[in-house]
């Protein structure tokens, strides 16, 4: 029997596939999950009765053109619904993005650290990655604009960032935008943009209307609480939007997904109280732990960012051992989830107990 093995592309050899947030140890009697920035609330009543009605169709292919929920996404933002394009979570509308613009030469340019996706996804497009060192824990912009080459395709703004949670402001993304040349795309990653609450944050819809280089992505996973039904969408004008529906794989966005979806947009009242409730523990969580001494940026999304550095993946085990599970990134420092009060003071207790500060 031979000893050789199928032939694989290369760069599979040079990085390992995305890694979820782990789940916590069971210990103390503790266990709080804060390390995929996921909703701390189940759907709603209303919404949890649509997706058990769809579930009786389970039988048929979901509509690929995902018409109704398209309709609602243009309805809710104002937009025409060619402007509306959908994909499996805005993951899988970003991996749409790089396949239509990847191709040896083309560079993908980003902020580092950032949304740990880009790298490899831009890797397995075929493109080359450039990353711009973050400033303040957020974008440096006139880095990024002096690293733009004509081999610049697209552009990823994350706003918040994620992991860091800073937001990039209105005028400074608008003197930017205006300096990117207009056949290179810029995508503005907002898939926290429910929790942001800074009045001088960038204002993505506005910016992208009169600017066909400049598309929104966006998610129900977080504020909606559909994670396990994977729905993203992007905002972008025709020619976007098009090019994103032509490497959607077919059927991507389920039937149960798209029923959950159109059912939040409908309880969106409901669903904004929620994202009120976890703003106020956002903001109690950081004041907390800016009086035990913590370095703790300015928080925009669902999650705090704690600067650590070398420490980072020390801080998780202490975590870890208190029953806590958070998301360590080394080596700059490590992101917690904001869940409901009993689990964020849980965190906050294994937070005091941890003998080194930052």
């Amino acid at each position: 029997m031979s000893d050789q093995t199928p032939r694989f592309r290369q760069v599979l050899d040079q990085f390992a596939g995305y890694k979820p947030g782990k789940a916590p140890s069971l210990r103390r009697g503790t266990s709080v999950k804060l390390s995929a920035n996921e909703s701390p609330y189940d759907p709603l009543p209303s919404v949890v009765g649509v997706i058990a009605e769809a579930a009786t169709r389970a039988n048929r292919y979901p509509d690929n053109a995902a018409v109704e929920l398209t309709s609602a996404i243009a309805s809710r933002f104002g937009v025409p619904p060619a402007h509306v394009a959908v994909g499996c979570g805005s993951v899988g509308v970003m991996q749409q993005l790089l396949e239509a613009v990847g191709e040896p030469g083309a560079e993908v340019l980003f902020a580092w650290r950032s949304f740990e996706a880009y790298p490899y996804l831009t890797e397995l497009a075929n493109a080359t990655r450039v990353e711009v060192p973050l400033r303040d824990y957020g974008h440096d912009l006139p880095a990024m604009a002096a690293a733009i080459t004509d081999r610049t395709r697209l552009i990823f703004v994350c706003t918040p960032n994620n992991p860091t949670g800073t937001v990039v402001g209105h005028a400074e993304l608008t003197e930017f935008l205006d300096q990117v040349p207009e056949d290179c795309l810029v995508v503005l990653d907002e898939a926290y943009v429910q929790y942001v609450r800074d009045p001088d944050a960038a204002d993505g819809l506005a910016l992208y209307a009169s600017r066909p280089n400049v598309a929104l992505l966006r998610t129900f996973s977080k504020a909606y609480g559909l994670a396990g039904l994977r729905v993203g969408y992007l905002i972008g004008h025709e020619p976007v939007t098009q090019a994103v529906r032509k490497t959607l794989l077919p059927f991507a966005v389920n039937s149960l997904g798209q029923a959950a979806a159109v059912a939040s947009l409908a309880a969106e009242p409901e669903l904004v109280d929620r994202v009120e409730r976890v703003i106020k523990e956002r903001d109690r969580v950081r004041h907390e732990l800016l009086g035990q001494g913590w370095t703790v940026p300015p928080a925009e999304g669902n999650f705090v960012w704690l600067p650590l550095a070398e420490r980072a993946a020390e801080f998780a085990e202490a975590c870890d051992a208190a029953g806590v599970a958070v998301r360590p990134y080394m080596p700059d420092g490590v992101r917690v989830t904001i869940a409901d009060a009993p689990a964020n003071d849980a965190f906050l207790a294994a937070a005091a107990d941890y003998p080194h500060r930052a």
